[in-house]
């Protein structure tokens, strides 16, 4: 990178023992003219982080890094976890920067990991400027290497306004070896010129050597603008590749890095991708009985459950999974809407205690079949069945994997609980009050059934929880269930660690306890699979009560990623996005979720939220309204009051409250209603109510922008201590 090296004096490298907010350095990893890179400790999630602190007057650039990284995620990005009032803080890699040669093979691997996570930047808009080996970072997952793109110190936000991209001339910014020559002549850059950048770095790693070499920055810019890389001794198509992307016209260039993925996958028939990934489908049913569907959403369930815990692969949740339930859709479709490589699906007939399972791994690619077996067995048998098919998936796909198969089964349950725990487990996925009173009896069925089952008590555990976020019940009179629903289920797993993220939960919302929380949350997150009600519960309280907004975005969208066609996660993520100032992505994320539920009245509301704070209030009154004649969910009511009292329409906003009553739950409508109508003090009343309730969204909402009058308010220290809430970091 062309910088001045600016460390001086007056930038005194961190020692060790240092503190930075929550974090404790370690040790200089590096540094450089953007700043200084730390080894540092995370001591609430007990996770080693990399810290990239700012130098001062490189601020505006800072932001543009923390902006364009929290705006991404993907694999094969190196992900953002928090940012500082002068550092990032990402993840950390252990690994080498990338480096040639490399065996063909090789190079195209890396190389198609490096071209979708380019891909992933341009389709949020964002355009990397620097792609060079020392920013692309090789770390060993599994038995397999793997490429993470980072320092997006001087990424740039693409624009209609071809100046937004313009570099100064006698300021160019970037590395000169692996500039496209647009760049090096300071004119104006789109997507092609990381497509230039990234044909460098292939020729790279096939050859060991630069492509456009020099014993001057003059000379090296000059090669890049006027001469040819020397030839590949490779194959005709990789030379064809390598030649496309370092075409000196943008125009005879790959368009775009997908264009260049397709090229690389079309090398090796389909299989350059890196990153193994799948979605299960539930299996049809194909029994007499109709009501044994609910089986063959199990048995998916459960496969997604232990194809979970196989390290490097990327597995879809149920939710997205299961919403091609019924549509008979191409599996090619299907693996692009998910964004899998490989799809399992299957049927399930039953008759008396006789069942047949067929299933198919197929190849998204080109609808081949990679691995196919059917299963006559005992209804006995359908636990080792289940370990056959996830060990026989991972087999199949090892070349991608390299890693270990999915740990034993804990516990194998007496059969006739296992059937309730599923019935149950299909009834909760509904989440209705109705849906949640079956799944309880069924729940507690199991547990009547099989005393040592542990899974049914961590599932009662959620679903009391979810009661509480939505106010079907108080979170002060669920916790108790929760809290003793958790501690049977690890009393008779204590193996598994996952449910402690609701012991996590209860510990903050009820009791205000903000390090036991970070405790059980630390335990409950260093797990290969994470489940997105455990990132949605993370991120929505812990992080938001910190004001940690940009941590608690990237959580949120790794739920997505995880479950891309989930209406609530997007919806939440929106709301995660709002609280990052990231408007213009929170209001896609909000309409990606009416999208994909459009009567989901959760989010139509936060879509609402979103528009109102980009200013768009009309937009913003049209989903509130939309929102609240689905369901008159009370934060739904308190915002369409408010929103119609500012229009002038208090008739309407009386009656709406007035509907409301006393006590509704969540309380947060009527804080925010008189929020937003400048009525502070019936806003603190009420906001102290909601701390006696143990509402959630007293500490979901604590620092949020729109309770920034009440933090004013004299109050405000009264009820920020009855939550216990921590100063910001600094």
């Amino acid at each position: 990178m062309i910088a001045r090296d600016r460390i001086g004096a007056h930038h005194m490298p961190l020692t060790p023992g240092t503190r930075l907010g929550p974090y404790e350095i370690e040790s200089l990893i590096g540094s450089g003219g953007m700043g200084e890179v730390y080894k540092a400790h995370d001591g609430r999630l007990n996770r080693t982080v990399a810290i990239k602190r700012l130098i001062a007057d490189n601020a505006c650039q800072f932001q543009s890094e923390a902006r364009a990284i929290a705006a991404l995620n993907h694999p094969h990005i190196c992900q953002i976890y928090d940012v500082g009032p002068d550092y990032l803080v990402l993840e950390y890699l252990q690994g080498e920067p990338i480096s040639g040669p490399v065996t063909r093979e090789e190079a195209v691997r890396l190389a198609s990991q490096i071209a979708d996570a380019l891909h992933a930047a341009h389709e949020r808009g964002i355009l990397h400027r620097d792609l060079k080996p020392a920013n692309v970072m090789v770390v060993r997952q599994g038995g397999s290497l793997h490429a993470k793109l980072l320092d997006f110190g001087i990424a740039q936000l693409t624009s209609a306004d071809p100046s937004a991209t313009r570099t100064l001339a006698g300021d160019v910014t970037g590395t000169p070896a692996y500039m496209s020559p647009e760049q090096a002549a300071a004119k104006p850059l789109d997507a092609r010129s990381d497509v230039f950048s990234f044909g460098a770095v292939l020729h790279e790693l096939l050859t060991g050597t630069r492509a456009f070499t020099g014993d001057s920055t003059a000379q090296i810019l000059s090669a890049v603008l006027r001469d040819d890389p020397s030839p590949l001794a490779a194959p005709p198509a990789l030379q064809e590749i390598v030649k496309r992307c370092l075409a000196k016209d943008p125009h005879r260039r790959f368009q775009t890095m997908a264009d260049v993925s397709q090229a690389l996958r079309h090398l090796t028939g389909g299989t350059a991708e890196a990153t193994a990934s799948i979605a299960v489908l539930p299996f049809a049913n194909l029994s007499a009985d109709r009501e044994n569907e609910y089986f063959g959403d199990g048995l998916a369930e459960e496969i997604i459950n232990a194809l979970a815990q196989v390290e490097g692969l990327k597995v879809i949740a149920r939710t997205s999974a299961f919403s091609f339930k019924g549509k008979n859709q191409d599996v090619r479709h299907i693996a692009q809407a998910l964004g899998v490589t490989n799809v399992l699906e299957g049927s399930v007939r039953r008759s008396g205690d006789r069942i047949r399972v067929t299933a198919q791994l197929i190849a998204a690619a080109d609808g081949t079949h990679l691995w196919s077996e059917r299963y006559d067995r005992s209804m006995t048998d359908v636990f080792a069945m289940q370990d056959e098919i996830a060990s026989a998936i991972t087999d199949a796909l090892k070349g991608k994997l390299g890693g270990e198969r999915a740990s034993p089964r804990h516990y194998t349950p007496r059969l006739p609980a296992y059937e309730s725990f599923l019935r149950g487990r299909a009834h909760l996925a509904q989440f209705t009050l109705e849906a949640w009173n079956r799944a309880k009896g069924l729940f507690e069925q199991a547990i009547a059934l099989d005393a040592a089952y542990a899974d049914p008590h961590a599932e009662l555990a959620l679903g009391y929880f979810i009661c509480g976020m939505h106010g079907m019940r108080s979170m002060r009179e669920v916790a108790p269930f929760v809290r003793a629903e958790v501690d049977r289920a690890l009393a008779l797993n204590p193996s598994d660690p996952r449910p402690r993220f609701l012991s996590g939960a209860i510990a903050l919302v009820h009791d205000y306890d903000w390090k036991g929380a970070e405790e059980h949350f630390g335990a409950s997150m260093n797990v290969p699979d994470v489940s997105g009600h455990a990132r949605w519960i993370y991120a929505s309280l812990f992080l938001r009560g910190l004001g940690h907004f940009e941590e608690s975005a990237a959580e949120m969208g790794r739920a997505v990623q995880q479950d891309p066609l989930n209406a609530t996660w997007h919806a939440i993520w929106g709301a995660q996005l709002f609280d990052a100032r990231r408007l213009d992505q929170a209001i896609e994320e909000g309409l990606r979720a009416t999208e994909l539920e459009p009567n989901y009245f959760i989010a139509q509301h936060l879509l609402g939220e979103a528009y109102w704070y980009g200013g768009q209030r009309s937009q913003a009154i049209a989903a509130f309204e939309r929102a609240y004649q689905i369901v008159p969910w009370p934060i739904a009511a308190g915002w369409l009051a408010a929103a119609l009292w500012l229009r002038d329409e208090k008739a309407r906003a009386r009656q709406i409250v007035e509907a409301m009553g006393d006590s509704p739950e969540p309380l947060w409508g009527r804080v925010v209603y008189h929020l937003l109508t400048s009525d502070l003090d019936a806003a603190a009343d009420w906001y102290g109510r909601m701390i006696e309730h143990r509402d959630p969204f007293a500490l979901v909402y604590a620092r949020a922008s729109v309770v920034e009058p009440l933090r004013r308010h004299p109050r405000w220290p009264e009820l920020a201590a009855r939550m216990k809430l921590p100063a910001m970091a600094t």
